[in-house]
């Protein structure tokens, strides 16, 4: 009874571009594991939850889409250790199906495309790492003084893409994770930008200080061949 009663309030925080994959990885976890069934699942911007877990909330694990925000909580005393990278995500840029857009991965194509939309969607970038390094994109590609005013800011960077896929916004920038989900196939094109105009997107996870056994098994399981292999099928790299 008490460790049913454990499982029940571990609590994992997510980055919300690792949605589709984490949940397929989750699967295979509970299927190793039966007492996972009860853990909750939190997912968000990495800077709101980082936030949060500041602020107290009882997350046993975090699972960034950057480094600097578990970094803060090991500087703030809040974790294990420094914890480890798991995998590195890359930009995409999307459009809606339905607005029949010239989508090309000619540099000066993009350019054009973005100058000529008249809005357009990323993730906050002082809460979501994509959108930082969407920033960053869009100041390598000479363009931030032109597209500044465009951009439209969601709270993370799965609420960015439902502006595209649902059609309220034309074009935006995403996780490739999330571009590459099925659900999205009908709705979506995108095309994957070049890593080189933006600093790395190394995704890094820690444990709280003292955390449960399942939460350790979980961590461990992120690093371990299926959750990798799921992890590159839906568009990450594992970093060496």
């Amino acid at each position: 009874m008490t460790s049913f009663s454990h499982a029940q309030s571990l609590t994992v925080a997510v980055a919300s571009n690792l949605k589709p994959a984490f949940e397929e990885i989750f699967k295979g976890f509970k299927q190793a594991q039966p007492q996972a069934a009860s853990i909750r699942i939190v997912y968000g911007s990495s800077g709101n939850l980082a936030s949060q877990m500041k602020q107290g909330a009882p997350y046993d694990l975090f699972i960034s889409a950057d480094e600097s925000y578990p970094l803060r909580l090991v500087e703030a005393g809040l974790t294990r250790d420094r914890g480890v990278v798991y995998a590195a995500g890359h930009l995409a840029l999307i459009t809606n199906s339905a607005a029949s857009l010239n989508l090309s991965s000619d540099p000066e194509s993009i350019k054009n495309l973005l100058r000529n939309s008249k809005k357009i969607s990323i993730a906050n970038p002082d809460l979501a790492p994509y959108g930082r390094a969407s920033v960053q994109y869009f100041q390598s590609m000479k363009l931030w003084d032109e597209v500044q005013g465009k951009l439209i800011f969601a709270e993370n960077i799965s609420i960015a893409t439902v502006y595209v896929s649902t059609g309220a916004l034309k074009v935006g920038i995403t996780a490739l994770s999330l571009a590459k989900s099925s659900e999205l196939s009908s709705t979506i094109q995108y095309i994957v930008l070049p890593d080189d105009l933006y600093a790395p997107i190394l995704q890094r996870m820690v444990l709280k200080r003292d955390p449960p056994p399942t939460a350790v098994a979980l961590y461990d399981y992120l690093q371990g061949a299926v959750a990798k292999q799921i992890l590159v099928k839906n568009g990450y790299s594992i970093p060496r």
